[in-house]
């Protein structure tokens, strides 16, 4: 008896090991998705969106039009950007020459942009106050507003357009390229630019 008793239980343990070998096995129900069937999307992080500049649709790298120059009619030309920083209070757009027989010439500063502000149309007038609210500073010749371009003849300058994203309202009514410089320390959210060429 006691032989037939073990070999019974012998037998027991072997189907309940067949059975747990065939049973099916389920994923659990909160078990990750597999890597084959995720969404792409989910893979790649979206793309961060950069804080951008662009000049009456000039490529970076080209020459600027003749009509922003000494040699056509010498207007301010059209920029405008997107993807401002948060906490953006203010713009400060700068064109400069660094290649000037004299070192860097500032042509055009224009500081206090109103912060829900994205473009500024072509053709601006000089006077210190635009009709947004932003206002003209004081360029390299002493003069307020938009100097157009215009270099000694012969070699090509680049002309860069900077644009600032400053965490404040200026306070100053008459402001020239090395005061805007020191309020710019240390407030300056973000900066785009392009770079442009001219040569008379």
């Amino acid at each position: 008896m006691k032989i037939i008793r073990i070999m019974c239980s012998c037998l027991m343990v072997l189907l309940v090991l067949i059975c747990g070998c065939m049973a099916p096995v389920a994923s659990p129900p909160d078990s990750p998705t597999s890597p084959a069937t995720t969404s792409i999307s989910t893979l790649v992080p979206a793309a961060a969106e950069h804080f951008t500049l662009t000049v009456d649709s000039v490529a970076p790298g080209a020459t600027l039009p003749q009509e922003f120059t000494c040699t056509g009619s010498s207007r301010t030309p059209g920029v405008s950007w997107e993807n401002a920083p948060a906490g953006t209070k203010s713009f400060v757009l700068i064109l400069d020459d660094p290649d000037a027989p004299s070192g860097t010439f500032t042509h055009w500063l224009v500081y206090n942009i109103p912060p829900d502000a994205m473009s500024i149309d072509p053709g601006q007038p000089d006077g210190k106050v635009l009709s947004d609210g932003a206002q003209n500073g004081v360029n390299s010749a002493d003069s307020r507003g938009y100097y157009p371009p215009c270099p000694p003849p012969g070699k090509t300058h680049r002309y860069i357009f900077r644009l600032y994203a400053v965490d404040m309202i200026i306070s100053q009514p008459n402001a020239d390229r090395s005061s805007i410089d020191w309020a710019l320390s240390g407030h300056m959210l973000g900066e785009s630019h392009v770079v442009t060429t001219f040569k008379r």
